[in-house]
């Protein structure tokens, strides 16, 4: 069953590499974030370097601040990001259902 994922992974990745740099950017947040941050969260722009997430509110924004490196590491697989922004849904003034 290991063997599958990582398989599967492996082309997921390949597939994103082949991606447009912005959207692959966007396209890859749920891998370098996870699905439990994955389903609280969303990619919303990729530019000049700056890859844009909404996150629900404040808590989750200083939570996730701690763990850009993680994720930009991940991100420097298939994109140039260098950081990352995190803005709340209010701020970003989305209306998104849930």
């Amino acid at each position: 069953m290991e063997r599958a994922r990582d398989g599967l992974q492996k082309i997921v990745v390949d597939a994103i590499r082949r991606a447009p740099a912005g959207e692959a950017a966007i396209l890859g947040w749920p891998l370098a974030c996870g699905a439990t941050v994955a389903a609280r969260t969303r990619a919303v722009s990729y530019a000049d370097g700056v890859l844009n997430v909404e996150v629900p509110d404040a808590l989750w924004r200083n939570e996730l601040v701690s763990l850009v490196p993680k994720y930009l590491a991940v991100l420097s697989q298939f994109a140039k990001v260098r950081r990352i922004e995190f803005v709340t849904v209010k701020d970003s003034g989305a209306n998104r259902a849930s």
